[in-house]
């Protein structure tokens, strides 16, 4: 069974002053006191919970519901939505210990509104280890999907009826440090300065850093399947193995990705110097958000570039196939339609490249293109700064202040 320590509550900002003066309430008892509140789902939603009922015969409605993970479809859902800007979203941390001893509070083992998720009560406290059984390993995933059923697992809720008194509130996890400073502005009016508040941009979907070197490239830190662009691009080599990384990454989220790249590689349509488009035409967004029916504006396509940067997998990148590569790119992407494009560091991670050495090449090749693309730094490596510069990366073009967050 994973270890748990808190759990988690996902709010708008506004509602910070009255949660830690009132707690936090269920839907019903929000309604019942008359609340002003800023709500950050859209009713489909809440009103797909009224209706559910846990083996006690009370609706969702009557429970204030906690997320053993929050950086899960739910939230994924508040983000791709775009009814809240980010910066108006918090996470709440509150105490699992407590909640889990405290009568009539169920386990339910994936999104409690969802007919395969199961209520479990968390007294005996045995009865946990058989709700975990059901659902503790999506917990540990970076990402999930429909059909395994990882995306109603990793939203596996605390349900505790009525309320969660303030005083087992713990943290609040914010997207960045200009949230964090407008709680903390918060906390001081209500006498809660204690309240650690913690900039988490990962949990929310968002880049750790980002530095913008020209009007159209940025540079960025972070999760790129979650970047929303038209075109992830993804680094392979030429004998069917996708083993690690992006690559490995690629054929467990998005398994149709991994069948095109093995077919690609028989007709020769992919090799070094010669990425292969797959114009994937189900939305990225249609598979990541809660209810996709609902959003607005869903992210109609998601491509995917292959594109390799060795033949095998066990050999160094290859900075000459590499450097083709992003030529081809310049040359085609306006005619194959691409509108945007991210791309991690080619080579510059398990490829064993090294930044200072690659990163202008990528940069160089990318700058040009009138399309906004970002390049994703790698994770396996801390880059120094200096090289992160436009004067490092781009140092023909006019320097010009970089945009940093």
């Amino acid at each position: 069974m994973p270890k748990v320590l808190q759990l988690y509550y996902i709010t708008h900002i506004d509602n910070i002053t009255s949660i830690l003066k009132h707690g936090v309430l269920s839907h019903q008892e929000v309604l019942m006191r008359d609340l002003a509140y800023v709500p950050i789902y859209n009713k489909s939603i809440v009103n797909s919970r009224r209706a559910k009922k846990t083996p006690d015969g009370k609706s969702l409605w009557e429970y204030a519901n906690v997320y053993f993970k929050p950086r899960n479809a739910m939230l994924y859902q508040v983000v791709a939505a775009k009814q809240k800007p980010i910066e108006e979203i918090a996470i709440i941390v509150v105490d699992y210990h407590w909640i889990v001893s405290q009568p009539g509070v169920f386990i339910s083992t994936g999104n409690a509104a969802n007919n395969d998720s199961e209520f479990v009560p968390t007294i005996p406290r045995k009865r946990i280890g058989e709700a975990f059984a059901k659902f503790g390993s999506a917990l540990a995933l970076d990402y999930w999907r429909e059909d395994n059923g990882t995306k109603r697992m990793m939203m596996a809720e605390c349900l505790v009826p009525e309320k969660i008194p303030s005083d087992r509130i713990t943290a609040i996890y914010t997207p960045g440090r200009p949230t964090a400073d407008r709680i903390m502005d918060i906390l001081r009016h209500v006498d809660r300065l204690g309240l650690p508040v913690i900039p988490q941009p990962d949990m929310f979907f968002q880049p750790s850093f980002q530095r913008r070197l020209t009007s159209n490239l940025t540079l960025k830190a972070g999760d790129m399947f979650f970047s929303r662009l038209h075109t992830l691009t993804v680094s392979v080599n030429t004998v069917s193995i996708m083993g690690k990384g992006v690559a490995s990454r690629a054929k467990y989220q998005f398994p149709d990705v991994y069948v095109e790249y093995q077919d690609a590689l028989r007709r020769k349509s992919l090799r070094m110097g010669k990425p292969y488009l797959y114009k994937r035409e189900k939305s990225v967004d249609y598979e990541l958000a809660d209810d996709p029916a609902s959003l607005e504006e869903p992210n109609a396509q998601t491509w995917f570039l292959l594109f390799a940067t060795k033949n095998h997998y066990s050999e160094q990148a290859s900075t000459d196939g590499i450097e083709k590569g992003l030529k081809w790119i310049q040359e085609h992407y306006k005619d194959e339609g691409i509108k945007s494009l991210a791309v991690p560091a080619l080579g510059a991670g398990l490829g064993r490249l090294d930044w200072k050495d690659i990163g202008p090449v990528i940069c160089r090749h990318l700058a040009g293109l009138d399309i906004p693309v970002e390049v994703y730094l790698p994770a396996e490596k801390d880059i120094p700064d200096d090289q992160l510069t436009q004067e490092f990366l781009l140092p023909e073009r006019p320097q010009r202040d970089a945009t940093l967050s």
